[in-house]
């Protein structure tokens, strides 16, 4: 285990070095000019429409842009809005917090275009389903075949690293400290819970998600708002120390700024997957008539994971100040037990709790999709009962393993899916224009009836 320790922390210096990181903020760099700053311009459209009854229901696709959209915030609102920011902030200071926003900014562009190409290239699969995500837009876009069964090996065997074991770790971690439930007691529940949704395939998972998610995070940000609310004096001086430490490193050992941003990006990475090509998988299977019009919606996913949900998380940490003297993954659930009492370590519980287990179900989804993009439909069922079975391993497994497993798996999917974004990106530019056109034409034709 040491050895294979090693070998994953060699790869992942190698992997989340200066070039994968300016190729996936770079990406977001230039998708956003491209596509001319899309996700200021229309946010608000985006928003409306993903919480919206709009419906394509005449079109082909498996479930509804909401269940598409809460599909994935569940496989990315997560233990890196809890544990990943703290996980940040410990090694990469204050700082840290600013170059998570910076790159969930250009993340939007980045998840905008994976989803536009993702409903653009998909296919429907012999059970009748829709399929897709950068495998296919690799291999029917790009035409370059090699590069999307790359991604799609990256991506079943990642899933059981972020999507999974790293999950359930976290979750047997926090009831030990908070509850004291023996390890192998919360890997047989969550276990069993995974089993009855994700063996009921992409229908049953949206039907759940879209459900639990809106309750599960409502939840966590309410308490994270009342902790911000309450103790309004010092959000200021955190919001200033984010923003200072971002360009110097101070709260880092020796000042190492290149830290503050590789751990900031990273872990900003890890929350929100823009440049990972997974959260694709699952817009592809939204009913939709245009693909822009659920990309506009999937880009709504990178807003409230990390704008929203990991500011609260990021921005309590720093007002705790404990970052400084505690150094564990339990940061965030010590934060919000200082500002709110022994209430707020439960809080925390509760909240990884469901968002674990919420990502434990997205991801079940985009690594079964690329399981059988590799092999055959016939076989997911295989893959989501080795799936369930890592949950509880997951539970038992050491942490700093699991964790680095799971770095070095992001980072690997992420290069083939940066590759064809670049090469398709004429293909987004112009699906954009057909749905700024349909929008401009929906608005005319919403003011001549109410004219008339």
């Amino acid at each position: 285990m040491e050895f294979i320790s090693h070998i994953v922390d060699t790869m992942n210096g190698f992997l989340w070095g200066p070039p994968l990181l300016i190729l996936i903020v770079g990406t977001g760099i230039y998708l956003t000019f491209r596509l001319a700053f899309l996700q200021v311009r229309l946010l608000p459209y985006s928003l409306k429409l993903a919480f919206s009854r709009h419906q394509d229901k005449s079109s082909e696709g498996d479930i509804s842009h909401f269940q598409a959209l809460m599909t994935a915030l569940a496989a990315t609102v997560g233990t890196g809005n809890i544990v990943g920011v703290a996980s940040a902030v410990i090694a990469g200071g204050p700082g840290a917090v600013f170059w998570m926003w910076l790159a969930a900014f250009f993340g939007m562009a980045t998840k905008y275009a994976e989803a536009v190409l993702a409903v653009r290239f998909r296919v429907k699969d012999k059970n009748g389903e829709m399929s897709g995500g950068p495998m296919y837009y690799l291999e029917h876009g790009l035409k370059q075949k090699w590069l999307g069964v790359l991604f799609a090996i990256f991506g079943a065997l990642a899933a059981f690293g972020i999507g999974n074991m790293v999950q359930s770790n976290s979750v047997s971690g926090v009831m030990s400290s908070t509850f004291s439930v023996p390890a192998w007691v919360t890997g047989i529940i969550v276990t069993t819970f995974t089993a009855l949704v994700i063996l009921g395939g992409i229908k049953s998972i949206g039907r759940v998600t879209s459900l639990f998610v809106p309750v599960m995070a409502l939840f966590y940000v309410i308490a994270g708002l009342i902790i911000l609310v309450t103790n309004f004096e010092l959000v200021p001086g955190a919001v200033g120390l984010i923003f200072s430490d971002a360009f110097t490193g101070q709260a880092v050992a020796g000042g190492a700024i290149g830290t503050v941003i590789r751990w900031g990006v990273a872990r900003g990475v890890f929350s929100n997957e823009a440049g990972l090509g997974s959260a694709p998988i699952a817009a592809a299977a939204a009913k939709t008539d245009m693909p822009a019009r659920q990309a506009l919606v999937s880009m709504t996913q990178v807003f409230i994971d990390t704008l929203i949900v990991c500011s609260i998380t990021g921005i309590s940490i720093v007002m705790g100040n404990m970052y400084l003297t505690e150094k564990t993954d339990a940061l965030t659930s010590m934060t919000f037990a200082h500002f709110l009492g022994p209430a707020g370590s439960t809080i925390v519980a509760i909240g990884l709790l469901l968002f674990a287990y919420s990502t434990i179900l997205g991801w079940s989804y985009y690594g079964e999709k690329c399981f059988t993009y590799l092999l055959n439909e016939k076989y997911a069922i295989v893959y989501r009962i080795i799936f369930v079975i890592a949950v509880f391993f997951g539970a038992v497994f050491k942490n700093d393993f699991v964790w680095a497993l799971a770095d070095m798996l992001n980072g690997l999917m992420a290069i083939p899916n940066l590759i064809g974004l670049l090469g398709l990106t004429g293909i987004v530019v112009y699906e954009s224009k057909q749905i700024l056109a349909k929008i401009k034409a929906e608005k005319e034709e919403k003011q001549n009836s109410v004219s008339v």
